[in-house]
């Protein structure tokens, strides 16, 4: 397969069990290059394992992880963001007593080497996500659309080759969220970077995303075009006639 073509990331047949409970169960999913994948399902579906098994935060009970062509199956978190894969958490990941600055400045830590280039990439970011205004600020002081962007700056100040983002939207105002979408695009287009979103907007997982993964009690339910999502029976059935679009 041309390289360019390849997945970036792969998994087969995935599986996690908690004791009694598969929380996902044999799950087949591909992120391509230079796409936004979303990651969509009830409550329960099994969104944040997956997520956490795609980053190596979980070992997978059955099945096998591709990362970047390589077979990363138990290998840790570490590793594996260190290959290029890096992602935000739910509830936001920075140092609050920090300057923005210096929160992004911790993402520059492992991929740039060098004060003057750290502080270079540093200021790159900011621009990138609307923060150059508030570097000097401290970020815990920061309104909450703001702080959810510096959760992201911080992963993004690795450019990682794949960017996986844990309800990002969540709390955003419709200004926020549109900002917010915007700056992803930006992120694909201009590093060619893959984006990885579970979210519960489905308003902007349907604006923004190439292809949607349908989860639903830990397994695929389908795959596809938001157009091709939005008219699926089975999705509507288990999904959509819950309106989510809050």
């Amino acid at each position: 397969m041309d390289q360019s073509q390849q997945p970036l990331l792969a998994t087969r047949g995935i599986t996690r069990r908690f004791g009694g409970l598969v929380a996902v169960s044999n799950l087949d999913l591909e992120i391509r290059p230079k796409e936004i994948l979303g990651l969509i399902g009830p409550n329960g579906a099994g969104k944040s394992t997956t997520f956490n098994l795609i980053s190596g935060f979980y070992k997978p009970s059955a099945g096998e992880l591709f990362v970047f062509g390589e077979n990363c199956t138990g290998r840790s978190a570490l590793e594996i963001s260190r290959r290029g894969l890096v992602r935000t958490f739910q509830h936001g990941s920075f140092m609050r007593t920090m300057t923005v600055a210096d929160n992004i400045l911790l993402g520059t830590i492992h991929g740039v080497k060098g004060r003057a280039a750290r502080r270079v990439r540093v200021a790159e970011t900011a621009e990138m996500l609307g923060l150059t205004p508030y570097l000097p600020e401290q970020a815990g002081n920061l309104p909450h659309g703001l702080q959810r962007l510096v959760s992201i700056a911080i992963a993004f100040a690795a450019r990682p080759r794949l960017l996986c983002l844990d309800e990002p939207l969540t709390g955003l105002n419709q200004t926020e969220v549109a900002n917010t979408l915007a700056m992803l695009e930006r992120i694909r287009d201009a590093f060619g970077c893959s984006v990885l979103l579970v979210e519960h907007n489905m308003k902007a997982v349907m604006r923004v995303c190439d292809r949607i993964v349908v989860l639903h009690h830990g397994q695929h339910l389908a795959t596809g075009t938001p157009a091709e999502i939005r008219a699926d029976r089975r999705v509507i059935d288990a999904y959509l006639g819950h309106r989510h679009d809050h």
